[in-house]
Protein backbone atom coordinates (compact mmCIF):
# COMPACT_ATOMS: atom_id res chain seq x y z
CA UNK A 1 0.00 0.00 0.00
CA UNK A 2 1.31 3.59 -1.19
CA UNK A 3 0.74 6.45 0.39
CA UNK A 4 -1.48 7.91 -2.54
CA UNK A 5 -3.63 4.77 -2.03
CA UNK A 6 -4.00 5.58 1.70
CA UNK A 7 -7.44 7.62 2.18
CA UNK A 8 -8.98 9.57 5.16
CA UNK A 9 -12.61 10.70 5.24
CA UNK A 10 -12.88 14.20 6.60
CA UNK A 11 -16.39 15.75 8.28
CA UNK A 12 -17.33 19.39 7.84
CA UNK A 13 -19.81 20.82 10.69
CA UNK A 14 -21.00 24.45 10.15
CA UNK A 15 -22.41 25.52 13.94
CA UNK A 16 -25.64 27.00 13.77
CA UNK A 17 -26.99 25.31 10.35
CA UNK A 18 -28.20 22.84 12.18
CA UNK A 19 -26.75 19.95 9.39
CA UNK A 20 -23.35 17.70 9.33
CA UNK A 21 -21.79 16.97 6.25
CA UNK A 22 -19.27 14.03 6.01
CA UNK A 23 -16.56 14.27 2.87
CA UNK A 24 -16.32 10.95 0.65
CA UNK A 25 -12.47 9.67 0.58
CA UNK A 26 -10.79 11.04 -2.53
CA UNK A 27 -11.46 9.44 -6.03
CA UNK A 28 -14.43 7.90 -4.70
CA UNK A 29 -18.15 9.39 -5.88
CA UNK A 30 -20.08 7.86 -2.41
CA UNK A 31 -23.15 10.56 -2.52
CA UNK A 32 -22.93 13.28 0.22
CA UNK A 33 -24.92 12.41 3.44
CA UNK A 34 -26.58 15.19 5.31
CA UNK A 35 -27.94 14.42 8.53
CA UNK A 36 -30.23 17.18 10.30
CA UNK A 37 -29.21 18.16 13.30
CA UNK A 38 -31.96 18.66 16.28
CA UNK A 39 -33.45 22.39 15.83
CA UNK A 40 -33.07 24.71 18.45
CA UNK A 41 -36.86 25.13 18.54
CA UNK A 42 -36.75 21.76 20.07
CA UNK A 43 -36.29 23.25 23.30
CA UNK A 44 -39.31 25.72 23.09
CA UNK A 45 -42.29 24.57 25.92
CA UNK A 46 -45.21 22.75 24.07
CA UNK A 47 -48.14 25.43 22.66
CA UNK A 48 -50.26 23.87 25.70
CA UNK A 49 -47.81 24.75 28.52
CA UNK A 50 -47.21 28.09 27.01
CA UNK A 51 -51.03 29.08 27.04
CA UNK A 52 -51.15 27.59 31.41
CA UNK A 53 -48.54 29.48 31.79
CA UNK A 54 -49.90 32.46 30.03
CA UNK A 55 -53.39 31.76 31.88
CA UNK A 56 -51.46 31.33 35.25
CA UNK A 57 -49.96 34.89 34.66
CA UNK A 58 -52.85 36.60 33.54
CA UNK A 59 -54.96 35.17 36.90
CA UNK A 60 -52.15 36.93 39.13
CA UNK A 61 -52.45 40.02 37.51
CA UNK A 62 -56.35 39.81 37.90
CA UNK A 63 -56.52 38.81 41.21
CA UNK A 64 -54.16 41.25 42.20
CA UNK A 65 -56.46 44.23 40.43
CA UNK A 66 -59.10 42.43 42.34
CA UNK A 67 -57.80 42.73 45.72
CA UNK A 68 -56.74 46.14 44.99
CA UNK A 69 -60.21 46.89 43.82
CA UNK A 70 -62.84 48.17 47.14
CA UNK A 71 -65.67 48.13 44.89
CA UNK A 72 -65.35 44.55 44.14
CA UNK A 73 -64.04 42.86 47.13
CA UNK A 74 -67.27 45.02 48.51
CA UNK A 75 -69.90 42.39 46.98
CA UNK A 76 -67.89 39.59 48.72
CA UNK A 77 -67.74 40.73 51.97
CA UNK A 78 -71.98 42.27 51.99
CA UNK A 79 -72.87 38.27 51.58
CA UNK A 80 -70.75 37.39 54.23
CA UNK A 81 -72.04 39.91 56.66
CA UNK A 82 -75.43 39.38 54.99
CA UNK A 83 -74.82 35.79 56.20
CA UNK A 84 -73.34 36.44 59.60
CA UNK A 85 -76.48 38.06 60.22
CA UNK A 86 -78.96 35.86 59.75
CA UNK A 87 -76.68 33.11 61.64
CA UNK A 88 -77.15 35.89 64.86
CA UNK A 89 -80.69 36.43 64.36
CA UNK A 90 -82.09 32.60 63.87
CA UNK A 91 -81.98 31.32 67.29
CA UNK A 92 -84.34 27.88 66.67
CA UNK A 93 -82.77 24.24 66.97
CA UNK A 94 -82.94 21.66 64.01
CA UNK A 95 -85.35 19.72 64.13
CA UNK A 96 -84.95 16.31 65.82
CA UNK A 97 -81.88 17.73 67.46
CA UNK A 98 -80.13 19.72 69.55
CA UNK A 99 -78.18 21.59 66.58
CA UNK A 100 -78.42 25.66 66.36
CA UNK A 101 -80.42 26.58 63.59
CA UNK A 102 -78.14 29.10 62.50
CA UNK A 103 -75.41 26.12 61.85
CA UNK A 104 -77.58 24.42 59.09
CA UNK A 105 -78.00 28.06 57.54
CA UNK A 106 -74.24 28.87 57.68
CA UNK A 107 -73.28 25.61 55.89
CA UNK A 108 -76.14 26.20 53.55
CA UNK A 109 -75.16 29.65 52.88
CA UNK A 110 -71.46 28.51 51.69
CA UNK A 111 -73.09 26.93 49.62
CA UNK A 112 -74.50 29.09 48.33
CA UNK A 113 -71.51 31.69 47.65
CA UNK A 114 -70.50 28.99 45.67
CA UNK A 115 -72.79 28.66 43.41
CA UNK A 116 -73.15 32.41 43.05
CA UNK A 117 -69.44 33.47 42.45
CA UNK A 118 -69.67 30.84 39.49
CA UNK A 119 -73.30 30.83 38.09
CA UNK A 120 -73.57 34.82 38.95
CA UNK A 121 -70.24 36.49 39.05
CA UNK A 122 -68.65 34.70 36.28
CA UNK A 123 -71.25 35.25 33.85
CA UNK A 124 -71.54 38.85 34.72
CA UNK A 125 -67.35 39.06 34.30
CA UNK A 126 -67.46 37.42 30.62
CA UNK A 127 -70.31 39.10 29.50
CA UNK A 128 -68.70 42.56 30.30
CA UNK A 129 -65.38 41.88 29.07
CA UNK A 130 -66.86 40.58 25.69
CA UNK A 131 -68.87 43.98 25.30
CA UNK A 132 -65.47 45.48 25.79
CA UNK A 133 -63.67 43.79 23.15
CA UNK A 134 -61.60 41.13 24.88
CA UNK A 135 -62.86 38.02 22.94
CA UNK A 136 -61.95 40.28 19.95
CA UNK A 137 -58.36 41.18 21.03
CA UNK A 138 -58.56 37.26 21.95
CA UNK A 139 -59.00 35.87 18.76
CA UNK A 140 -56.29 37.88 16.79
CA UNK A 141 -53.67 36.30 19.85
CA UNK A 142 -51.91 32.89 19.39
CA UNK A 143 -53.79 30.45 22.61
CA UNK A 144 -55.75 33.63 23.49
CA UNK A 145 -58.50 31.99 24.08
CA UNK A 146 -57.32 28.97 26.53
CA UNK A 147 -55.18 31.56 28.56
CA UNK A 148 -58.61 33.59 29.06
CA UNK A 149 -59.96 30.46 30.42
CA UNK A 150 -57.41 29.29 32.53
CA UNK A 151 -57.13 32.97 34.36
CA UNK A 152 -60.44 33.60 34.68
CA UNK A 153 -60.85 29.59 36.12
CA UNK A 154 -57.70 30.44 38.63
CA UNK A 155 -59.42 34.22 39.33
CA UNK A 156 -63.16 31.77 40.39
CA UNK A 157 -61.40 29.49 42.02
CA UNK A 158 -59.34 32.26 44.41
CA UNK A 159 -62.72 34.23 44.71
CA UNK A 160 -64.38 31.07 45.98
CA UNK A 161 -62.61 29.58 48.24
CA UNK A 162 -61.52 33.02 49.85
CA UNK A 163 -65.02 33.68 50.40
CA UNK A 164 -65.57 30.42 51.82
CA UNK A 165 -62.61 30.83 54.11
CA UNK A 166 -63.78 34.34 55.11
CA UNK A 167 -67.24 33.19 56.33
CA UNK A 168 -66.21 30.09 57.99
CA UNK A 169 -63.41 31.98 59.98
CA UNK A 170 -65.49 35.09 60.55
CA UNK A 171 -68.73 32.88 61.65
CA UNK A 172 -66.23 30.94 63.88
CA UNK A 173 -65.36 33.71 65.50
CA UNK A 174 -68.05 35.92 65.74
CA UNK A 175 -71.53 33.54 66.04
CA UNK A 176 -69.86 30.51 67.18
CA UNK A 177 -70.51 28.92 63.30
CA UNK A 178 -69.28 25.62 62.66
CA UNK A 179 -66.14 24.13 61.34
CA UNK A 180 -65.28 20.60 60.58
CA UNK A 181 -64.74 18.29 62.64
CA UNK A 182 -61.65 15.85 62.71
CA UNK A 183 -59.43 15.56 59.01
CA UNK A 184 -62.25 13.60 57.13
CA UNK A 185 -64.28 16.64 57.72
CA UNK A 186 -61.89 19.11 56.53
CA UNK A 187 -61.42 16.54 53.69
CA UNK A 188 -64.74 16.53 53.10
CA UNK A 189 -65.20 20.20 53.00
CA UNK A 190 -62.31 20.57 50.79
CA UNK A 191 -64.22 18.00 47.62
CA UNK A 192 -67.32 19.15 47.67
CA UNK A 193 -66.03 22.41 47.66
CA UNK A 194 -63.91 21.73 44.44
CA UNK A 195 -66.59 19.39 42.86
CA UNK A 196 -68.88 21.80 43.45
CA UNK A 197 -67.15 24.51 41.80
CA UNK A 198 -66.31 22.28 38.88
CA UNK A 199 -70.09 21.57 38.89
CA UNK A 200 -71.22 25.59 38.58
CA UNK A 201 -68.49 27.42 36.76
CA UNK A 202 -68.60 25.97 33.08
CA UNK A 203 -72.08 26.37 33.47
CA UNK A 204 -71.52 29.82 34.59
CA UNK A 205 -68.90 30.28 31.37
CA UNK A 206 -72.02 28.91 29.13
CA UNK A 207 -74.15 31.39 30.19
CA UNK A 208 -71.87 34.00 30.44
CA UNK A 209 -70.93 33.25 26.57
CA UNK A 210 -75.45 33.35 25.57
CA UNK A 211 -75.95 36.32 27.59
CA UNK A 212 -77.02 39.57 25.95
CA UNK A 213 -75.63 42.51 27.70
CA UNK A 214 -74.08 43.09 31.26
CA UNK A 215 -77.60 45.48 31.45
CA UNK A 216 -79.52 42.47 31.33
CA UNK A 217 -77.29 39.64 32.74
CA UNK A 218 -78.37 40.36 36.39
CA UNK A 219 -81.46 40.03 35.89
CA UNK A 220 -81.64 37.31 34.01
CA UNK A 221 -80.10 35.07 36.09
CA UNK A 222 -80.33 36.34 39.44
CA UNK A 223 -83.79 34.99 39.68
CA UNK A 224 -83.25 31.31 38.51
CA UNK A 225 -80.67 31.64 41.35
CA UNK A 226 -83.05 32.77 44.22
CA UNK A 227 -85.44 30.22 43.12
CA UNK A 228 -82.66 27.48 43.51
CA UNK A 229 -81.84 28.98 46.85
CA UNK A 230 -85.36 28.68 48.13
CA UNK A 231 -86.07 25.56 47.10
CA UNK A 232 -82.80 23.52 48.00
CA UNK A 233 -82.64 23.38 51.45
CA UNK A 234 -79.64 25.66 51.62
CA UNK A 235 -81.40 28.03 54.08
CA UNK A 236 -83.64 25.69 56.26
CA UNK A 237 -84.25 21.76 55.91
CA UNK A 238 -85.44 20.50 53.11
CA UNK A 239 -87.28 17.61 54.48
CA UNK A 240 -90.40 20.84 55.38
CA UNK A 241 -90.92 21.48 51.77
CA UNK A 242 -93.26 19.68 49.98
CA UNK A 243 -92.72 16.46 48.43
CA UNK A 244 -92.54 17.40 45.08
CA UNK A 245 -90.29 20.71 45.67
CA UNK A 246 -87.74 18.17 47.02
CA UNK A 247 -87.36 16.21 43.50
CA UNK A 248 -87.28 19.29 41.38
CA UNK A 249 -84.49 20.59 43.99
CA UNK A 250 -82.73 17.44 43.88
CA UNK A 251 -81.50 17.89 40.01
CA UNK A 252 -79.76 20.65 40.56
CA UNK A 253 -76.40 21.09 41.89
CA UNK A 254 -76.90 23.51 44.92
CA UNK A 255 -79.52 20.66 46.59
CA UNK A 256 -75.75 18.41 46.62
CA UNK A 257 -73.76 20.98 47.25
CA UNK A 258 -75.67 22.31 50.65
CA UNK A 259 -75.45 18.56 51.83
CA UNK A 260 -71.96 17.90 51.38
CA UNK A 261 -70.81 20.60 53.21
CA UNK A 262 -73.37 20.22 55.81
CA UNK A 263 -71.98 16.69 56.11
CA UNK A 264 -68.44 18.33 56.53
CA UNK A 265 -69.39 21.38 58.94
CA UNK A 266 -72.30 19.42 61.35
CA UNK A 267 -72.60 16.97 63.08
CA UNK A 268 -73.65 13.04 62.34
CA UNK A 269 -76.43 13.63 64.16
CA UNK A 270 -77.75 16.60 62.21
CA UNK A 271 -78.89 13.58 59.29
CA UNK A 272 -81.72 13.27 61.40
CA UNK A 273 -82.75 16.35 59.13
CA UNK A 274 -82.39 15.23 55.52
CA UNK A 275 -84.90 13.40 53.48
CA UNK A 276 -83.00 10.36 53.89
CA UNK A 277 -81.64 10.12 57.06
CA UNK A 278 -78.30 9.96 55.71
CA UNK A 279 -75.61 12.38 54.03
CA UNK A 280 -75.71 10.47 50.95
CA UNK A 281 -72.32 11.17 49.98
CA UNK A 282 -71.71 8.96 46.92
CA UNK A 283 -74.83 10.73 45.01
CA UNK A 284 -73.17 13.89 46.25
CA UNK A 285 -70.13 12.93 44.50
CA UNK A 286 -72.04 11.45 40.98
CA UNK A 287 -74.73 14.04 41.11
CA UNK A 288 -71.73 17.42 40.78
CA UNK A 289 -69.72 15.02 38.95
CA UNK A 290 -72.75 14.64 36.17
CA UNK A 291 -73.05 18.74 36.35
CA UNK A 292 -69.43 19.44 35.84
CA UNK A 293 -69.30 16.97 32.80
CA UNK A 294 -72.85 19.12 31.31
CA UNK A 295 -71.48 22.25 31.89
CA UNK A 296 -67.87 21.34 30.29
CA UNK A 297 -69.85 20.10 27.23
CA UNK A 298 -71.92 23.41 26.99
CA UNK A 299 -69.73 25.99 27.56
CA UNK A 300 -66.73 24.45 25.49
CA UNK A 301 -68.29 24.64 21.95
CA UNK A 302 -70.83 27.91 23.41
CA UNK A 303 -67.59 30.15 23.98
CA UNK A 304 -65.85 29.13 20.55
CA UNK A 305 -68.78 30.01 18.88
CA UNK A 306 -68.80 33.49 20.81
CA UNK A 307 -65.49 33.96 19.70
CA UNK A 308 -66.17 33.17 16.44
CA UNK A 309 -69.26 35.69 15.96
CA UNK A 310 -67.38 38.52 17.65
CA UNK A 311 -66.07 41.69 14.58
CA UNK A 312 -65.00 44.51 15.13
CA UNK A 313 -68.66 45.74 13.71
CA UNK A 314 -70.45 44.08 16.18
CA UNK A 315 -68.95 45.74 18.71
CA UNK A 316 -69.32 48.90 17.24
CA UNK A 317 -72.83 47.98 16.78
CA UNK A 318 -72.81 47.14 20.64
CA UNK A 319 -71.31 50.40 21.53
CA UNK A 320 -73.59 52.73 20.11
CA UNK A 321 -76.70 50.86 21.32
CA UNK A 322 -75.27 51.21 24.44
CA UNK A 323 -74.60 54.91 24.08
CA UNK A 324 -78.37 55.08 22.87
CA UNK A 325 -79.62 54.03 25.75
CA UNK A 326 -77.85 55.76 28.22
CA UNK A 327 -78.60 59.05 25.85
CA UNK A 328 -82.49 58.04 26.77
CA UNK A 329 -82.29 57.10 30.33
CA UNK A 330 -80.47 60.97 30.93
Amino acid sequence: MTAGTETTATTDTTEGAGTTRTTPPAGTTAPVRTTAAAPREAAAPHPRRRYWRAGVLRGGIELRHLLRNPKELSGHLVNVVVALLLAGYISDKVPGTQIPMAHLTLSGFAAYLLLQIGLVNLPQILVTEREEGALLRLRATPGGIPAYLVAKSLLVVAMAFGTLVLLLGTAALLVDGPLPHGPGGWLTLLWVSALGLLAVVPLGAAIGAVLPNPREALALIMLPVMALLITSGAMFPLSSLPEMVQKIASVFPLKWMAQGLRSALLPDAARAAEPAGSWELPTVALILTAWAVLGFLLAIPLLRRAARRESGSRLAERHRKASLSGGRGV
